[in-house]
């Protein structure tokens, strides 16, 4: 390892993301033997990941992996996203794994085999200290408290460090229940610099919210700094401190995808790019926009990290958004 490398590491990281890697299994046909698939590597956190380092920034990503050479190979491709494998955690246990089926209008059928995944082993003895109270931004998820109780302990260790806490409520039925994703909403909004709720079904079940700017002005009573409620392909709310010309609230309109091939990893995407480009120092609205336009892009490929698109790329796609103004969704 060369000296400058050596220095590079010691460095702070602009935005660190914690969770669960996955094995992903996708296929255009629905599942059953002989079916081609194809295989990749995603999750949450590393779709996250992958857009902050794709949006300029040094990005450190704590997950657990299998110790052989399958947690081998998915190092390997951290690396080729541009996200460093520092924080990396090796243990003896089973990679978790997903199936997907993605239809021609990029709608996707899941099947998860991940009870008792190394990954559910990550816990608050893997929350460093330094690294975590020295980085620009740290970002979790709903699934990741979800997963295992020593996973979520590991998320509440982080969001007590972390300088800016990013939390995606990532909300998943399978995992918890709306009680307790509600309340672990609650419990954060204190220490969250933003939130990033999705409209209406995040925003329904947790927060009884019939409107992304009710949603948006809750959970900025409940002490979260800035929230960006994301509402598909109609737009985004958001209200903060952070917003520019001192303006408490916005409206982000969506940017129409060029292309449709799979959604997985769009809401990543956005949370990944808003977040390295708000520590990089873009306003929240600036900053929305470009996370806009990079979840545009993305459901152009296939599976979480499939198309990963460069920050050029995002900010020439950024520049296409309609003009005017779009009428309250209050």
């Amino acid at each position: 390892m060369s000296a400058a490398t050596q220095e590079n590491q010691r460095q702070p990281f602009d935005v660190v993301v914690m969770g669960e890697i996955l094995i992903e299994v996708a296929t255009d046909a629905p599942f059953a033997h002989g079916v081609p698939a194809q295989l990749g590597i995603s999750g949450d956190a590393l779709n996250v990941a992958a857009a902050a380092a794709s949006a300029g920034a040094n990005v450190g990503l704590l997950s657990v992996l299998p110790d052989d050479d399958l947690g081998t190979a998915i190092a390997a491709r951290i690396r080729e996203l541009g996200v460093s494998t520092e924080l990396l955690k090796f243990r003896t246990g089973q990679q978790g794994v997903y199936l997907m089926h993605c239809d021609p209008q990029g709608q996707r059928e899941f099947s998860y085999a991940r009870t008792g995944s190394v990954g559910s082993t990550l816990g608050p003895w893997d929350v460093d200290p330094g690294v975590f109270s020295a980085a620009g931004a740290v970002v979790a998820g709903g699934i990741a408290c979800a997963i295992s109780a020593s996973s979520r302990a590991a998320v509440l260790k982080a969001a007590a460090l972390a300088k800016r806490f990013v939390f995606d409520p990532n909300f998943r039925p399978r995992l918890t229940s709306a009680e307790e994703a509600s309340e672990l909403l609650e419990a954060l909004a204190p220490q969250t610099f933003l939130a990033t709720p999705s409209f209406p079904g995040e925003t329904s079940a947790l927060l009884a919210c019939q409107s992304p700017a009710e949603a948006a002005a809750k959970l900025r009573g409940l002490g979260a700094a800035n929230v960006a409620v994301t509402c598909g392909a109609e737009g985004i709310q958001l209200a903060g401190g952070q917003l520019d010309d001192s303006q408490d609230s916005s409206w982000i309109d969506a940017i129409p995808a060029p292309s449709v091939v799979d959604q997985t990893g769009a809401g990543d995407a956005f949370v990944g790019t808003l977040t390295a480009r708000m520590v990089l120092g873009d306003s929240l609205a600036v900053a929305a926009r470009y996370g806009a336009a990079a979840a545009s892009l993305v459901v152009g490929g296939k599976g979480g990290t499939g198309l990963v698109p460069t920050f050029e790329e995002t900010s020439s796609h950024a520049q296409r958004t309609a003009e005017g103004e779009v009428p309250s969704h209050a």
